[in-house]
């Protein structure tokens, strides 16, 4: 069907035929398409290719023909749209590596990390080094320290969400990713003035990092085509698990080399830097970037003609949201893959400390390696999931539900594996890099699925999933501080099990309720608000 549209579409196109609207011209399409009825329609409003084909109206012929193949010749790895993507990716990387950075140096920071007071052996080479302050922190101030950044995000992203509609994002994403560069240079002077100042430090740095997350995503409804939605938005998302492989892999590096304190020095100069080169390069529009192809910009408008902008976003259907079961079972998901996400991201260098009693050298070798194979499986899922939407190989619906349940399932399965099957050290380092890794695939199913049932309010619904999701992190980051100094016999076991429980309970549920389609309340017809 798709072959003869295309072969048809390329013989109307190039016989210099005009009509005045795409829609016109399906009245000179054969009786064999036609029969198609509402099939055809949503195969034209599905497919870019042939929205574009429909949309080549009032050109010249040898216009047509050297567009007719466009979806073909476009660019795509070395186009506008990927180098945002990379952009992005590079923004995550640092903001990942601004918040990461301290489970780490907290090793080299503090004289324990081990529950109720236990000497930690790898901390007491660094003890007299001038280069690295140690401080008397418990393990409960270390836990509220590590999660006080969420406070920070947690606070930010409905309002985020919502002004993203109505503001400029090159100002929003450019501002909050410098503040949140600075907050970092801070953070070593604020340690010598105590925890205090450290964990408010962390909560500001955390309010500008949740303007950046929840905005990004945003730039995708102008810039991304339907068909390439989910590759491109896990190309750019994945730099929030790439960020921490690279932090864990180098921190103990400069730990040991440069002192602690210059790992806040490098990646806060990185993250300044990278925000003037957002506000020189970046453009909202592909129709105001200077240097994309006229191909590429055709395509992308061609394919998004019938997507709504979010500078439409003045009021929102808040009862109707509330009462939207498929919002709430993609919020319950969202909780609990940033619970299971936080946990693992956060504590995997105190539970190598805790488990294998490596220096810091290596602990930050083994702890970068699920973070490495976490962002490999999420460009994966992106990749995988826009195929089998273009191949018709499943249903929406049944995409999303397929990876948000690998994206659950299996870092529980593994993590069952870590608790009674890792008796030896590469038993341990292998279950434990599939228990992080594997919940990437969530990448291919709840992360994007708010955009398939409310596109018109993506921004803002995008925010209350991610408060949501971040509570989540924040509660489990707490909790798992709390377990460790109170719990001396069995505290892993205990926080794994609470782990998967939390996944298993929202899966059964987002199996049973989700949904991929428009929802009625996110329909432009939509006119009654709160």
């Amino acid at each position: 069907m798709l072959q003869y549209v295309r072969n048809y579409s390329a013989k109307f196109l190039i016989s210099g035929l005009r009509c005045p609207y795409p829609v016109a011209c399906l009245q000179r399409v054969p009786r064999e398409i036609k029969g198609y009825g509402e099939g055809f329609k949503w195969l034209k409003l599905a497919n870019p290719e042939i929205q574009y084909f429909l949309n080549l109206t009032g050109k010249s012929s040898q216009d047509k023909k050297e567009s007719l193949f466009c979806p073909k010749s476009v660019p795509y790895f070395c186009s506008v749209r990927y180098g945002i993507a990379v952009f992005l990716l590079l923004c995550n990387v640092i903001i990942m590596s601004q918040r990461v950075c301290l489970s780490l140096t907290m090793i080299a920071m503090v004289n324990s990390t081990e529950p109720h007071g236990l000497s930690n052996t790898s901390t007491k080479e660094l003890q007299d080094n001038i280069k690295n302050p140690v401080y008397n922190w418990s393990t409960e101030i270390q836990g509220i320290m590590l999660s006080s950044i969420f406070y920070g995000v947690l606070i930010s992203q409905i309002p985020a969400g919502y002004l993203s509609g109505i503001y400029s994002l090159k100002k929003m994403i450019g501002f909050a990713l410098l503040l949140s560069s600075l907050f970092t240079l801070l953070l070593p002077l604020a340690a010598e003035f105590g925890e205090i100042l450290v964990i408010i430090c962390r909560v500001i740095k955390g309010l500008f990092q949740g303007i950046t997350l929840t905005t990004q995503q945003v730039i995708w409804i102008k810039w991304a085509p339907p068909l390439e939605l989910g590759r491109l938005t896990a190309l750019s998302l994945s730099g929030l698990l790439l960020g921490p492989c690279i932090v864990l892999l180098i921190t103990g590096f400069i730990c040991d080399s440069l002192g602690w304190p210059m790992v806040f020095y490098i990646f806060g100069a990185c993250g300044c830097a990278l925000s003037v080169l957002w506000f020189i390069l970046f453009y909202e529009d592909p129709k105001d970037h200077p240097f994309i192809s006229n191909r590429e910009k055709e395509y992308i408008t061609s394919a998004l003609t019938q997507q709504v902008s979010s500078s439409t976003l003045i009021k929102v259907p808040i009862k109707a949201m509330l009462k939207s079961t498929p919002l709430w079972v993609i919020s319950l998901c969202n909780f609990a893959f940033f619970w299971s996400n936080t946990f693992l991201s956060i504590y995997i260098p105190i539970y190598i400390d805790y488990k294998l009693h490596v220096d810091v050298e290596e602990n930050g070798l083994l702890s970068s390696l699920p973070h490495l194979f976490a962002w490999i499986f999420a460009v994966l899922a992106g990749y995988m999931a826009d195929i089998f939407q273009t191949r018709n190989t499943f249903s929406l619906v049944t995409i999303r539900k397929l990876f948000t349940s690998l994206g659950l399932l299996l870092p529980s399965l593994f993590s069952l594996c870590l608790l009674y099957l890792s008796s030896s050290y590469y038993a341990t380092i292998i279950f434990l890099i599939l228990a992080n890794s594997t919940g990437s695939f969530a990448m291919g199913g709840i992360i994007i699925n708010v955009l398939d049932i409310a596109p018109r309010y993506y921004g803002f619904l995008r925010g209350i999933t991610n408060v949501i999701g971040l509570t989540g992190g924040l509660i489990a980051s707490t909790v798992t501080g709390i377990i460790l100094s109170e719990d001396a016999e069995s505290p892993w076991l205990k926080i794994f099990l609470l782990m998967i429980a939390n996944n298993m309970i929202s899966l059964i549920f987002y199996l049973i309720f989700a949904k991929a389609e428009v929802q009625e309340w996110a329909k432009e017809r939509q006119n009654t608000y709160l």
